[in-house]
C-alpha cells in the first residue's frame, strides 16, 4: 500500500538537509532530468520548481521517472528487508552473531551494513544483541535461583562479561534484580505544581520516576523490592529543577535520569530529549529521528511507556494532522505544557 506522501515543505526542507531519516518515506522527482532519488542523494541539487515529491519509487516510476544511478533509491525497501530478516536472525540466535556473519547471511558487506543497521535501529547491531542478552538476564535473574545460572541461561560466556556489558544497562546489581529491588533506594517526593501534585523518585544514579497522579504506593508497586524513602536534600533539588520545567520551561536541563528500556524505547527517548522547547515532532517525524521511520505505532508506544515526564518531554509529540494526540496525564496538561513553550 501507497503510504501518505509527506507535506512538501517537510519533504524539500528534508532533501535540502540530505535527511537520512527520510529515506524510504519519499523520493524526489528532477522534472528536468527525469530521474528520482532519496532524500540522502549527495548529487547537486536542482532548483525547487523543477522537483515534484513521490510517496515512493513506484508512483515516481509510473510517472515517468527512473532510478538515481548515485543514490539507488529503489534499494531502501531491499535495505528494510535485510535489516527485518538481521533484527530476526539476532533475536532467534542461542551465541552472539558476529557483525561478517550477519551482513554476509543478508547479503551485504559488513561496514555497509553496520551503517545501514544503525540508520534503521538507531543502534549497530552488536549494540542490539547486548540489549536482547541483557533483557534475557532480567529475565532469568527474575527466575532462577541462582546468579551464576541466570547469567549463563542468558547467554553470556561468563559472569565477568555480564558485569561489563549488562549490570550498567540494568542499573542495579544482579542479585538485587533476582530480589525484585532489593537493596536500591528509591527517595521520593510529592512536589505542588499548578498542573497537581507531582512525584519525583530518584535512586543515588538519577531521576527514576516522574509522573502526575501517583504517590508513594505506586511508586512502591513500580519497584515492589527497594527501600522507598521519602526526601532528602539531593532529591529536592532535583524535583526544584523538575517543578522550574514545568511552571516555566526556559531552557532543558540536563537531569540524570536512569531509566532502562529496549533499545528501540531508548532511542526514542533520546530523540525526544533532542526536541528543542518550543517545538514539536508527529509520531512518524518521531520515528525517523529513532532511527526507525517505519515503527510510527512503536514510536507512539514508547512514548507512553516513558517513566520520566518532562524530562524526556514526550508532551512535545503530536499527530501529524496536528492534533494534539495522547498523554499519559491527560491531554489539558499536555495542552498546558506545549503553551508555556510557546506551542500555539
Amino acid at each position: 500500500m501507497t503510504q501518505p506522501l509527506i507535506d512538501p515543505d517537510t519533504a524539500w526542507a528534508a532533501f535540502a538537509a540530505r535527511d537520512r531519516a527520510y529515506d524510504g518515506r519519499l523520493v524526489i522527482a528532477v522534472k528536468t532530468t527525469g530521474i528520482y532519488c532519496k532524500p540522502s542523494c549527495a548529487a547537486r541539487h536542482p532548483r525547487r520548481e523543477n522537483v515534484e515529491f513521490h510517496a515512493d519509487a513506484t508512483s515516481a516510476r509510473a510517472a515517468g521517472f527512473r532510478a538515481c544511478l548515485r543514490c539507488l533509491p529503489d534499494d531502501i525497501g531491499r535495505d528494510r528487508i535485510a535489516v527485518a530478516r538481521a533484527v530476526a536472525l539476532l533475536e532467534s540466535a542461542e551465541e552472539m552473531i558476529g557483525l561478517e556473519a550477519l551482513a554476509a547471511d543478508v547479503g551485504y558487506a559488513p561496514h555497509h551494513f553496520h551503517r545501514l543497521f544503525k540508520r534503521a535501529t538507531g543502534v549497530t547491531p552488536a549494540a542490539y544483541a547486548r540489549g536482547l542478552k541483557a533483557r534475557a538476564a532480567a529475565a532469568a535473574l527474575t527466575a532462577e535461583i541462582s546468579v551464576t545460572a541466570a547469567i549463563y541461561e542468558a547467554g553470556y560466556s561468563a559472569p565477568s562479561r555480564f558485569y561489563a556489558d549488562a549490570a550498567p544497562r540494568l542499573g542495579m546489581t544482579p542479585s538485587a534484580w533476582q530480589r525484585g529491588g532489593a537493596g536500591v533506594t528509591i527517595r521520593w517526593t510529592l512536589a505542588d505544581t499548578s498542573l497537581g501534585p507531582m512525584l519525583v523518585a530518584a535512586t543515588d544514579k538519577g531521576l527514576c520516576r516522574i509522573s502526575f497522579d501517583e504517590d508513594e504506593h505506586a511508586l512502591a508497586l513500580r519497584f515492589p523490592k527497594a527501600e522507598i524513602v521519602r526526601g532528602g536534600a539531593a532529591l529536592a533539588d532535583l524535583a526544584a529543577d523538575v517543578v522550574a520545567s514545568v511552571e516555566s520551561p526556559q531552557r532543558d536541563l540536563d537531569l540524570p535520569l536512569d531509566v532502562r528500556g529496549t533499545a528501540f524505547q531508548e532511542a526514542v527517548w533520546q530523540a525526544l530529549r533532542r526536541i528543542p522547547i518550543g517545538e514539536t515532532l508527529s509520531y512518524a517525524e518521531l520515528a525517523a529521528a529513532a532511527g526507525a521511520p517505519g515503527a510510527v505505532r512503536a514510536a507512539g508506544t514508547a512514548c507512553g511507556a516513558n517513566p520520566v515526564a518532562v524530562a524526556v518531554p514526550c508532551h512535545r509529540v503530536q499527530r501529524a494532522d496536528g492534533a494534539i494526540g495522547g498523554y499519559a496525564y491527560g491531554a489539558d496538561r499536555k495542552a498546558v505544557l506545549l503553551k508555556r513553550e510557546g506551542v500555539e
